[in-house]
């Protein structure tokens, strides 16, 4: 199978496991799993979980068996982004081509379906493991921790901390290396772990990882600044409004892109340099350099 049609079949999968495992669930506490699926199947690129499920391609044959810690993953992402949309972030009222969770669904239930999905990652994690082998568990205690109040929730809190200033370079890179990136590389490292890859390939993979979350990132901030409305999913200018320092304001759009293009060469060498067939994470990797949304 081509390259695309791989990773296609690989977000389709995914896409069917989170539908049938949202479907029909609650009772009494019906709409906030209504809510929680409202934002899962809103779409989205499924980065995360497709690096995740990718990395552990490198070394395993069979990715349905780890299905639910890739599930795991985009509940752990779709969490943040109700949370970062409500008013008390981001104030923002479009997210993947839809109206942002508490616009459909009111502050309180969307504070709850963020919370519910956050709750039913670790859920699906901690039923996996069980009579697992270590490498299950180091594996998902990596996914928690990037997610944590040293990960992305720290990240999440500079960001909050850092609106209507000023920042140092040194806090920026701070600040995205954990709300961004922490996520990107923990599904990286955690797949690599669980699947057995050698002390050596996981350096490099963390490597890779760390710089993949940066070059996401200042995309992102480049996309926000130039990108469309109708492909992104999102409003533009979302950090300009917030006045937020960013890779842009900080470097400018040219410098940026510059950035972006020599990180992402960078990445692309790290995957040239191991000893297994990097082809579909070095094409999901080019495919984020030149994305639209």
């Amino acid at each position: 199978m081509e390259i695309k049609g791989v990773i296609e079949t690989l977000r389709e999968e995914l896409n069917k496991y989170l539908y049938d495992y949202m479907e029909g669930k609650g009772s009494y506490n019906k709409r906030v799993y209504e809510a929680m699926q409202y934002s899962l199947d809103a779409g989205g690129k499924r980065i995360r979980p497709l690096l995740f499920l990718l990395t552990y391609k490198l070394y395993k044959t069979d990715c349905n068996e780890v299905m639910d810690i890739a599930a795991a993953i985009e509940m752990i992402h779709t969490y943040s982004l109700i949370h970062d949309d409500l008013p008390a972030m981001d104030n923002d009222d479009l997210r993947r081509g839809k109206p942002t969770n508490h616009k459909v669904f009111g502050e309180a239930i969307a504070v709850l379906a963020g919370d519910g999905l956050l709750n039913e990652a670790m859920s699906l994690m901690f039923r996996h493991c069980i009579g697992k082998k270590d490498n299950a568990i180091r594996a998902c205690s990596i996914i928690s921790e990037s997610a944590g109040a040293d990960g992305m929730v720290g990240g999440q809190t500079v960001d909050i901390l850092s609106e209507n200033t000023k920042i140092p370079i040194d806090q920026l890179y701070y600040m995205h290396s954990k709300k961004t990136g922490a996520l990107i590389k923990g599904s990286i490292i955690s797949a690599a772990v669980y699947a057995g890859a050698s002390k050596a390939e996981i350096d490099k993979l963390s490597y890779y990882g760390e710089k993949l979350g940066l070059a996401f990132q200042i995309k992102d901030d480049i996309l926000d600044l130039t990108g469309d409305t109708a492909l992104l999913g999102k409003n533009i200018k979302s950090d300009l409004n917030n006045n937020k320092t960013t890779f842009i304001s900080t470097y400018g759009i040219n410098k940026c892109k510059e950035m972006c293009n020599s990180i992402t060469s960078e990445c692309i060498g790290v995957l040239n340099g191991m000893s297994v067939d990097t082809s579909y994470l070095k094409d999901l990797t080019s495919f984020l350099l030149n994305r639209e949304k």
